[in-house]
C-alpha cells in the first residue's frame, strides 16, 4: 500500500513512480524502520527474480529477430561495449578516488556495469506501443540489450571475483559469455517452438497458457543454477527466446497474452523496487564520500561513450544517438543482488563494493528514469503511419 501510495505521488510529483517505490523499500527495510520480517527478506532474491521473469517475458513476447538482425552492428556492439568502456572507465577511475588497486577496481567495475531491466525494459515497450523509433529499431535494440548486457556483466563479475578469491582464471572462463548466451537462446527458442506446437494443437483459457509459460521460464531460471558446474547457461535469455518464439510463430496468442502480463507487472514492479530499496544502506552509502559518487558519475560518462561508440555511423540521428546514450545509463537489480558478494566472502574490498553498488542505485536508477520519461518524445520521432 505504501508503494502504490509513494509511487502514485511520485508520478503526479512528474517524476517516475520506481522512485516512490525504493523510497517505500528504504523506509521500511533493516536500514530504517526495519518493519518488514527477515522472513520476507530471505526470499527477497527469489521475489526479484519472478518480478524479472514477468518483465524479460513481456519483453520477449513484442521481440521481432528479424529487427533485429535488421539494425545489424549497433544491436549487437550494444550487448557488451558500453559494459566493457564502464568497467575500463572504473579501473582508471576507482584507483585515483577509492585508493583501491587495478584488479579490485576491476570487480567493482563489473559490479556497476550492468544496465537494469526493470527500467529500461517497461519504458522501451511503452515506446513500442506509442511507436516512437520502431521502424529504426530504437525499443527493440534496448530492449535485447539490456538482457544480453547483464549476462556478459555477470559473467565478468563472476570471473573477477574468482581472481581475487586467489582461484584459477583462464581465457576459457570468457568464452562462459557466448556459451551461455547461445546455449540459453537455443534451450529457449526448442521450449518456445514445443509450447506453440502445444497451444496449437490443445484448447485452453489463455490464463492456464500464462501459467505454462510461467512454470517453463521458472525451470530454465533454476536449471541455470543447477548446471552452472557443469556448463554455462543463461535461464534470462532463455526466458525471452521463449517469449520471442512465441510471438514468432503464434503473433495472435502473444499479443493476447502479453496483456496479461502488463497487469502482473502492476504488481511486481512494487515488489522488485521495494526490495531494491530495502537493500540499500543510505547511511553507509553516505559515509564514502565524494569519491565514491565520482567514481560513479565517472563510469557512467564512460559507458555513455561506449553507448556512442556502439550506434556511430548508424542510421540514428544525433538525436536518437543522444536518447540510446541516456536510456542506457539506469542500474538497479542486478547491483542490489550482487554488491554484497564479495564482502560475504570476506574480501578487502567487500565494504567498496557493497558501496558502489548502493550509490550507483541511488544515481543512476532515478537519474536514468526521469531521462528516458522526459526526453523520449523530444528525442525520438514518431513513426508515420
Amino acid at each position: 500500500m505504501l508503494g502504490l501510495l509513494l509511487g502514485n505521488l511520485f508520478t503526479r510529483l512528474k517524476l517516475p513512480g520506481i522512485l516512490g517505490m525504493m523510497l517505500t523499500g528504504i523506509i521500511l527495510g533493516p536500514h530504517a524502520l526495519d518493519l518488514l520480517r527477515p522472513a520476507f527478506l530471505n526470499i527477497s532474491a527469489d521475489l526479484r527474480q519472478l518480478a524479472l521473469v514477468i518483465i524479460l517475458t513481456r519483453a520477449g513476447l513484442t521481440f521481432n529477430i528479424q529487427e533485429f538482425k535488421r539494425i545489424g552492428r549497433p544491436a549487437l556492439m550494444m550487448c557488451f561495449v558500453p559494459a566493457t568502456v564502464e568497467i575500463v572507465g572504473v579501473v582508471v577511475l576507482a584507483p585515483i578516488f577509492m585508493g583501491v588497486t587495478y584488479w579490485e577496481a576491476a570487480l567493482m567495475g563489473s559490479t556497476i556495469a550492468a544496465v537494469s531491466p526493470a527500467v529500461v525494459v517497461p519504458r522501451m515497450l511503452r515506446m513500442r506501443d506509442e511507436r516512437r523509433g520502431v521502424k529504426k529499431g530504437i525499443p527493440q535494440m534496448l530492449l535485447a540489450g539490456a538482457s544480453l548486457d547483464d549476462v556478459y556483466v555477470l559473467v565478468s563479475f563472476a570471473a573477477f571475483l574468482a581472481l581475487l578469491k586467489g582461484e584459477e582464471v583462464t581465457a576459457s572462463s570468457f568464452m562462459a559469455v557466448p556459451v551461455s548466451i547461445g546455449l540459453g537462446g537455443l534451450v529457449g527458442i526448442a521450449c518456445g517452438l514445443s509450447l506453440v506446437w502445444f497451444f496449437k494443437k490443445k484448447h485452453m483459457r489463455d490464463t492456464v497458457k500464462v501459467l505454462i509459460i510461467f512454470s517453463f521460464a521458472f525451470l530454465l531460471n533454476e536449471l541455470e543454477h543447477d548446471i552452472a558446474h557443469i556448463v554455462p547457461f543463461s535461464g534470462m535469455i532463455a526466458v525471452v527466446a521463449i517469449a520471442a518464439c512465441i510471438n514468432a510463430k503464434h503473433p495472435d496468442l502473444a499479443k493476447r497474452i502479453s496483456g496479461k502480463f502488463s497487469k502482473f507487472w502492476v504488481a511486481a514492479e512494487i515488489i522488485l523496487f521495494v526490495l531494491v530499496g530495502s537493500a540499500l544502506d543510505v547511511k553507509y552509502a553516505f559515509t564514502a564520500g565524494v569519491g565514491a559518487i565520482a567514481v560513479v558519475f565517472g563510469a557512467m560518462f564512460f559507458r555513455m561513450g561506449g553507448v556512442l561508440m556502439s550506434v556511430a555511423k548508424s542510421e540514428f540521428n544525433k538525436k536518437e544517438c543522444l536518447f540510446c546514450m541516456l536510456a542506457y545509463t539506469p542500474k538497479a537489480t542486478v547491483q542490489a543482488a550482487i554488491g554484497g558478494v564479495p564482502l560475504s566472502y570476506g574480501l578487502a574490498c567487500g565494504n567498496n563494493v557493497l558501496t558502489l553498488a548502493a550509490i550507483s542505485i541511488m544515481i543512476t536508477a532515478p537519474i536514468g528514469a526521469i531521462l528516458i520519461d522526459n526526453t523520449y518524445k523530444r528525442l525520438v520521432e514518431k513513426d508515420s503511419n
